[in-house]
């Protein structure tokens, strides 16, 4: 088995498409739109390129071709691109594998050191725009270098056996990330961030500690929400999550981080049209701005894979509205009551 990073001279060259969708390939890939054989089918990439190597039909499912490619450089990518190309090897670290591609795809907490191989590989789940693009260790590995995607895997893929068996050593690329999400774990832990579940409509209401927001943690301007404890806390099929912040709440609405993808254990979610939620919520913004201009709107939003609606500002960021949790849960629980559901996909991961 060889890899290349795939590219549009690979187009009409028959290939094994692991974790992404390319043309002219057979799919181990849990990608919307994807023909992964149904016998080794899985929640994440990385465990269906754990089925296939195990399978004794490996050579009928992959027809003989040697050649494997991926459009994108995640840490379930890396890792189901290298299980294939290990073969048998790989299955000694079965739940290892897992438990970073989950952590890396999904936001999951399946163990501590599956986490933290994926801010090793990946990045943090919260990540700083500019500051923390690209993958941690391909940036150290590359040193002065550029390190794009397809360098990336070329720097990434001998390193993998190590970081999934000794994390350890490589704790100077994880330890401030982890110590984030460490803290945001915590602060639910001892009940300074809160769930409260709404099972009738199946929505989560969490409220985020303001100590998260400190010169050392989370920044509601500058890193995305904790992903890793929420979705460690949180069970619903819609999350509301409340972002403490100067003079209000700072809002986003999104559905559970595995939800972009296709799965097999993991419930499909259905996905629904909120824009009369988000003109009554701007209605209301309005009201309680007593007639002059409210700081932000509440705007439909997809560019995050999860992302349904925000609270933003003229610039597109994060801005602290007047209404409160409860008023903007209620809003919404009647609105799930009454939304019809909608075809509206999502923004494509890996």
């Amino acid at each position: 088995m060889r890899f290349e990073f795939y590219n549009s001279g690979l187009e009409n060259v028959p290939k094994l498409s692991v974790d992404g969708t390319v043309p002219n390939s057979i799919h181990f890939s849990h990608w919307e739109g994807n023909r992964t054989p149904l016998s080794v089918k899985a929640d994440t990439s990385t465990e269906i390129a754990l089925n296939l190597v195990a399978s004794p039909e490996r050579e009928r499912l992959t027809e003989g071709i040697d050649l494997v490619t991926n459009n994108h450089f995640d840490t379930d990518g890396v890792l189901s691109v290298w299980t294939v190309l290990a073969g048998t090897r790989a299955l000694e670290l079965r739940e290892r594998l897992i438990a970073a591609a989950e952590a890396g795809d999904f936001s999951e907490y399946s163990s501590k050191d599956g986490v933290r191989a994926s801010i090793v590989i990946q990045g943090s789940d919260a990540a700083i725009p500019g500051e923390d693009a690209g993958s941690p260790l391909a940036r150290h590995l590359a040193g002065k270098e550029e390190a794009d995607e397809a360098r990336s895997y070329e720097l990434v893929l001998p390193e993998v056996e190590r970081v999934i068996t000794r994390i350890g050593d490589y704790e100077f690329l994880w330890r401030d990330v982890w110590q984030r999400i460490e803290a945001a774990l915590e602060s639910f832990a001892r009940g300074d961030s809160r769930v409260e579940e709404d099972e009738a409509t199946g929505l989560s209401l969490i409220t985020l500690a303001p100590g998260l927001y400190g010169s050392q943690g989370f920044s509601p301007t500058r890193h995305a929400a904790p992903f890793t404890a929420i979705s460690s806390n949180a069970r619903g099929r819609v999350f509301l999550i409340a972002l403490p912040m100067m003079n209000g709440w700072g809002y986003r609405i999104d559905y559970p981080y595995y939800s972009w993808a296709e799965t097999t254990v993991r419930p499909q979610i259905e996905r629904r049209d909120f824009t009369q939620l988000v003109a009554r919520l701007n209605e209301l913004e309005q009201r309680d701005a007593n007639g002059s201009s409210a700081p932000g709107r509440w705007t439909l939003d997809r560019s995050e894979m999860t992302s349904a609606v925000k609270f933003l500002d003229r610039t597109a960021m994060p801005s602290a509205s007047k209404l409160t949790p409860e008023v903007v849960a209620d809003e919404i629980r009647a609105e799930l009551k009454t939304a019809d559901v909608v075809n509206v996909g999502a923004a494509q991961g890996g």
